[in-house]
């Protein structure tokens, strides 16, 4: 994974230089809600200008389906982007043809250029040559820093890597180096923590991380379904009851392979799913018949904590209960402080990733002490399950 350019491999100096990000923000009535991902892509557009490039800012917003929508048009991110450079950033009104080729044309020293949504043109998801080969007309040189989007084969994420000198942006650098540290060539032990509703939705991922973890912690829905697996009554708990054999073939696997499978001692339980609603705490195979398994216990987050003071890597996606609602946020906010401040001492790795992963973390205020935390959501996942992932691939095949 980490063979691949980066920007100090290129020769930038008075080239038009296309970048893949990604702007794909949340937008309410008009308005960005959250700008981490324009935030993100300052340091590879700056490096590029440092260098001499003129940055092409090539990216998606939405889903249009290859169709011209105007409330997904990229051009509402435009002030936002311009703040965040601090340079003038213009618009071009399509990502190729005739608009595209002017605005290139345009482009001064000291600008950036953003194209029109990709997706408005059902080449860019269909992976299509031609509109691949017009998207490289208009540079020289090829930069990816959307590890967010390059677990699919898109003409913007794969095809240009292929027909221009391509190499990592800084954020994708970053990326690609702390999930290899993580997994690729982790400093042992290694301890995965992986929660969420149901183990259907994560079994590639659960079948990759035994083979290549030594602890792996389940939390949330997903552990319930373990628990029932091993003939214990989880009363009226979310649990994927025709999942129960899957999951003794993964426990049996997972000792086969000499990974060690942590599941809840105790657990939090309560009547209603409610801010504040009534709750006590129960061994894991205790749980009332009228009562939900809301969250893990004070003796599984002791038993958690001691695995990661043992180990030295940790990858984790998913909290370990109803984190959204106190008091079911507690073991997720205890094991996330107690994996900060192993991080913050040196003594662990932390790499997290996945939407809920990433508000979980920043809710118990620990976010900045993970060594790394991966916005990418479904190519994190992808990553996780052991996928190859097409717009990295292509970078690899292009240092090759």
């Amino acid at each position: 994974m980490a063979d691949f350019l980066t920007i100090d491999d290129l020769e930038l100096d008075g080239k038009v230089v296309l970048v893949r990000v990604d702007l794909n923000v949340p937008v309410e009535n008009g308005q960005i809600t959250d700008a981490t991902r324009i935030e993100k892509i300052v340091p590879t557009v700056r490096d590029i200008m440092a260098r001499g490039g003129k940055p092409v800012l090539l990216a998606h917003f939405d889903r249009p389906k290859g169709k011209r929508v105007e409330a997904m048009s990229l051009q509402q991110v435009v002030p936002a982007l311009q703040a965040a450079l601090g340079v003038p950033v213009k618009f071009a009104e399509d990502c190729i043809g005739g608009p595209a080729k002017r605005a290139v044309a345009a482009l001064q020293p000291g600008e950036v250029l953003l194209m029109e949504n990709t997706r408005f043109h059902e080449g860019e998801e269909a992976g299509d040559p031609t509109f691949a080969a017009s998207l490289a007309a208009l540079g020289q040189a090829y930069v990816n820093d959307a590890f967010s989007a390059s677990h699919r084969a898109h003409a913007s994420t794969e095809g240009l890597a292929r027909l221009l000198p391509a190499a990592a942006g800084r954020l994708m650098e970053a990326e690609l180096t702390a999930l290899n540290a993580a997994l690729g060539q982790p400093t042992r032990p290694v301890v995965a923590v992986v929660g969420g509703a149901k183990v259907s939705t994560k079994l590639d991922l659960l079948s990759n991380l035994i083979t290549k973890v030594d602890h792996l912690v389940i939390g949330g829905g997903m552990a319930n379904t373990f628990l029932v697996a091993q003939g214990i009554e989880v009363g009226k708990s979310l649990a994927e009851r025709d999942m129960a054999a899957t999951a003794s073939d993964i426990l049996a696997r997972a000792t086969g392979e000499g990974c060690t499978i942590h599941l809840p001692v105790d657990v939090v339980v309560a009547r209603e799913f409610r801010e504040g609603a009534p709750s006590e705490v129960v061994a894991a195979d205790a749980c009332p018949a009228d009562a939900m398994i809301l969250d893990a216990g004070p003796r599984t987050v002791e038993a958690i904590t001691a695995v990661f003071v043992q180990c030295r890597t940790l990858i984790w996606n998913g909290p370990l209960g109803a984190f959204e609602i106190a008091p079911f946020d507690t073991a997720t906010n205890a094991a996330a402080k107690a994996a900060a401040e192993l991080t913050r001492n040196g003594q662990l790795v932390s790499v997290a990733g996945g939407g809920d992963t990433v508000a979980a973390l920043n809710k118990a205020g620990v976010a900045d002490d993970f060594t790394f935390i991966s916005t990418a959501g479904g190519a994190f996942l992808e990553w996780m399950e052991g996928r190859d992932l097409p717009g990295v691939a292509a970078l690899i095949a292009a240092r090759r």
